[in-house]
């Protein structure tokens, strides 16, 4: 017993040691490196003329990847507090490891994790109360720094529940907070990912005491009657009949300020506006909001009347530029539609003018979208805007056969209204950027990764469920009811694998395990408890060719009478996207001027440049990390690569393979005098494999 005693104490010191930080040490201890989300390391021991001795120091398996049907994924950006890096594994556990070794320290065991995406963990800290904040499903957790045990003391033993609070009439029960959330001294400010269906919960955005788990404050981002923005949305009383607008994406905090920059998404349903006419402040704004009471200093709508899903898809970048002679100290917003909105971060004023343009007016019945769209003059867009017949690629296939679709298509321009006829987004509904969002540098300069791909979908009537008086309905009748829109009525799912086949199901899966998808939800699939047992059961039958009935009653009450055909990303029989090259891009843009400094494909096919055609780019996913090393460090393309690029030029200066696909952002931090690069290869998005390794880079020992 004395032995096992001063094992356990022995254990416990160097641990502490741990948290002992050497004067040759740096952190990377935020999500995204930082408060302002820069993305950004003042390292430089890696640089441009040492990368040929950069090589893996260590590799982590995380654990819990599904290999056999390539549906897990890693979106995490860890994070490096004093010698020990945090993150979230394949799985979704949380998990410490030693930042030197990739030696596990602790992982959790969770059983309520939801099975969603996570994109990483929070750390807070005061004195020797050192605690890791996970969100998991709809519950957001505590754990103790050390030891990855929950902290009893916080919410009920050691968690909360982000649906409490939120919920309206007839709404569902999907919450889970997937994206760090974000500390201001002792409040960890919190929104989370919903359903973007009619059924979504509320999406305010809301901060609890980090001790306690209290609710502190909460910003009803739909208001209530009476509050600002209550006006814009017609007929009344939004919040007992509509969810969304919430805040998926991360926050970027300005601490001496006090201000924390809340970029809140489209109001559900998605794509159909006609149950809430009126602007709909405050979905699609960027929010500045006192981070001690959340009272509103200032906001910006970005989209009016949002039925394009264009909510912006990543945290806010803090930066200081120089404009006309005087440093200025400013907001910034990526968008899927490749525009960036700069603004006064105290003020709230555009630094760069934005104009309110026209667009089409004509949607479907019901449907009264704005008349015009804010568009900045300033930066520069960092995709190309439109899509014709004009922009299809020189070696795509059935070219002929394409241009005649194309032709009878609404495409040509953004923010066209959807009907039953075809409508072409570009970029596609994802992007332009994407959650992984945009690095900054003290220069002034945003380093963004960016696809453009089309995609098309059309808005077509809703068959009207049956009522139980009235037979009921098939398992194939609520399975176009509740999963066309994303899986297809062909149930062939989307090309890049987001939204997967379920034909022949039985292959993959067994009933029962169809059965807990549906309950519990998993990666990009929010949960339908909110749905019946005998609804879920229907569905399952259809897709195992077990033809229900007819007989099952719709538990839902639907006002919505359309629903999009998909997110139908437009390839080419051979795989390629249609759209001319680059389908991926990294761009540097100036944003003391507002102009490109250079812009290069991101990623490659290699079978087409082996054919002598010039790298293409890739669909992408993840974020960049820039260094004073004059380095841009991204992985983020569907060939499985790392690759580092020269700021000033965009050359690419090194490159390596990894395990699966690294959709995901990698960080840096320096222990014992060494600088390391780690990034989170978890592919399983892009029809790509799944993995669960994190790798760790650093330059060879002497």
């Amino acid at each position: 017993m004395v032995k096992m005693l001063l094992a356990a104490a022995a254990l416990l010191l160097v641990f502490i040691m741990g948290f002992r930080k050497s004067a040759t040490d740096s952190d990377w201890p935020e999500y995204y490196g930082d408060g302002a989300r820069s993305h950004y390391s003042p390292l430089q021991q890696i640089h441009a003329g040492n990368l040929d001795k950069l090589e893996i120091a260590w590799t982590y398996a995380s654990g819990g990847a599904d290999t056999v049907n390539g549906r897990t994924q890693i979106q995490c950006n860890p994070i490096i507090i004093n010698g020990v890096l945090y993150g979230v594994s394949a799985g979704i556990q949380a998990f410490a490891v030693e930042a030197a070794s990739g030696k596990e320290i602790w992982k959790t065991n969770l059983q309520e994790n939801g099975g969603t995406l996570s994109r990483g963990v929070t750390y807070w800290a005061d004195g020797n109360d050192k605690r890791i904040f996970f969100g998991a499903g709809r519950w957001l957790y505590a754990l103790n720094a050390a030891t990855g045990k929950l902290i009893d003391e916080f919410g009920e033993q050691g968690r909360i529940d982000l649906k409490t609070g939120i919920e309206r009439p007839g709404s569902d029960e999907y919450i889970t907070a997937n994206t760090p959330n974000t500390i201001f001294k002792n409040l960890i400010i919190t929104s989370g990912r919903l359903a973007e269906g009619e059924t979504a919960l509320l999406g305010d955005v809301r901060a609890f005491d980090t001790r306690t788990g209290k609710l502190v404050w909460t910003f009803h981002t739909i208001p209530k009657p009476g509050e600002p923005g209550y006006n814009t949305w017609s007929p009344g009383n939004p919040r007992e009949r509509l969810g969304g607008a919430n805040a998926w994406m991360g926050m970027a905090v300005d601490r001496p300020r006090g201000i924390v920059y809340v970029p809140t998404g489209s109001a559900a349903y998605d794509f159909y506006g006609g149950n809430r006419h009126g602007d709909n402040l405050y979905a699609n704004c960027l929010l500045a909001l006192d981070a001690a009471t959340g009272k509103l200093l200032w906001h910006y709508q970005l989209v009016h009347h949002d039925v394009w899903d264009r909510d912006p898809p990543s945290p806010p970048n803090l930066l200081t530029i120089t404009r006309n002679g005087r440093k200025v100290d400013v907001v910034t917003i990526t968008t899927k539609q490749g525009h960036i909105f700069v603004f006064d971060r105290v003020s709230g004023k555009p630094v760069f003018p934005i104009e309110e343009k026209p667009f089409p007016q004509d949607g479907v019945a019901g449907e009264k979208v704005s008349p015009t769209q804010p568009i900045p003059s300033l930066p520069v867009p960092f995709t190309r805007q439109a899509f014709t017949e004009k922009d299809l690629s020189p070696f795509v296939a059935d070219k002929d056969s394409l241009i005649q679709v194309i032709r009878k298509a609404r495409t040509g321009m953004p923010y066209i209204p959807l009907t039953e006829k075809l409508t072409i987004f570009y970029p596609g509904t994802d992007g332009g950027a994407q959650w992984g969002g945009a690095a900054t540098d003290p220069e002034g300069i945003m380093y963004v990764p960016a696809k453009e791909i089309p995609v098309y979908t059309t808005l077509i009537p809703r068959a009207e469920p049956k009522a139980k008086n009235g037979g009921g309905n098939s398992g194939k009748q609520l399975y176009n009811l509740y999963c066309a829109a994303c899986h297809g009525a062909d149930q062939k799912g989307n090309h890049d694998g987001s939204y997967p086949s379920l034909l022949q199901l039985g292959n993959r899966f067994k009933p029962a395990q169809a059965h807990e998808v549906l309950q519990k939800g998993r990666g990009m699939m929010p949960s339908f408890s909110h749905i019946s047992q005998a609804e879920r059961k229907a569905i399952v039958d259809f897709l195992f060719d077990k033809e229900s009935a007819g007989n099952v009653a719709v538990s839902q009450k639907l006002a919505i009478p359309y629903q999009h055909t998909g997110y139908n990303r437009w390839y080419d029989r051979n795989g390629y996207p249609i759209s001319a090259p680059p389908w991926g891009t990294l761009t540097a843009v100036d944003l003391n001027t507002g102009q490109h400094r250079w812009q290069v494909p991101l990623g490659e096919y290699p079978e087409l440049t082996r054919k002598g055609i010039p790298p293409t780019g890739t669909d992408n996913y993840g974020g960049p990390l820039v260094t004073a090393g004059g380095i841009v460090f991204i992985a983020a393309s569907r060939d499985e690569k790392i690759r580092a690029f020269d700021k000033q030029t965009g050359k690419i200066l090194w490159e390596s393979t990894l395990p699966a696909a690294g959709y995901a952002t990698p960080c840096t931090y320096m222990v014992n005098g060494k600088q390391f690069v780690v990034i989170a290869c978890g592919g399983g998005k892009l029809k790509t494999r799944s993995g669960d390794r994190y790798v760790a880079f650093a330059l060879k020992s002497n």
